[in-house]
């Protein structure tokens, strides 16, 4: 029996090994059949916690697209659009103490590595449809209106200009960074 690291048993330690794997080694370089060796696991069971090892990297996207989705649902009716926006974007973004380090390395790679860039365009519009359908809701538009399709892909594009920041000065404020970048933006 092979003596060593424990086998992985969930998807979110999968996730951490991975990460831990692209920081050191690179993303392109490292193969799924590390990630699994690295895991304790089988390349079969790799793919039944995520499709692609581009996946790994955006995490459940999925499960934190639905939770962006019912904290825009639960902004009072009444608030301003972009107060209700700039709040529910900065909890989605909120990290816990112990995860910035981690949250860098993910971010660092979304961001940086031209391999990601195709899976991230696919990841940005659902992310965007998320916003869209709430500015629709707010404003009586359809989704795929100008409107709302505008000012999400703006709310998107500070997001990312925020990220680009808080990576290139170690240090700064994340959420102060959002805060102000989706300050710029103009209240419909």
């Amino acid at each position: 029996m092979k003596q060593g690291r424990p086998a992985v048993t969930t998807r979110g330690e999968l996730e951490l090994v991975a990460l831990e794997l692209f920081a050191e080694r690179g993303f392109e370089q490292t193969t799924v059949d590390d990630v699994a060796e690295a895991a304790g696991i089988g390349r079969r069971t790799f793919f039944r916690y995520f499709a692609s090892k581009n996946d790994v990297v955006w995490g459940d996207f999925d499960g934190a697209l639905e939770h962006l989705r019912a904290q825009l649902a639960a902004i009072p009716e009444g608030t301003p659009l972009m107060d209700g926006l700039r709040v529910a974007v900065k909890a989605f973004n909120e990290l816990p103490p112990d995860a910035e380090q981690q949250h860098r390395v993910r971010m660092s790679m979304v961001l940086r590595t031209p391999a990601l860039q195709a899976h991230s365009t696919l990841r940005y519009a659902g992310w965007r449809a998320v916003i869209a359908e709430h500015v629709a809701a707010r404003t009586g538009e359809e989704a795929d209106d100008f409107g709302p399709r505008l000012l999400a892909h703006q709310v998107l594009a500070s997001a990312v200009a925020a990220y680009e920041q808080w990576l290139d000065r170690p240090g700064s404020d994340l959420q102060a960074l959002l805060d102000e970048a989706l300050r710029t933006l103009v209240d419909r």
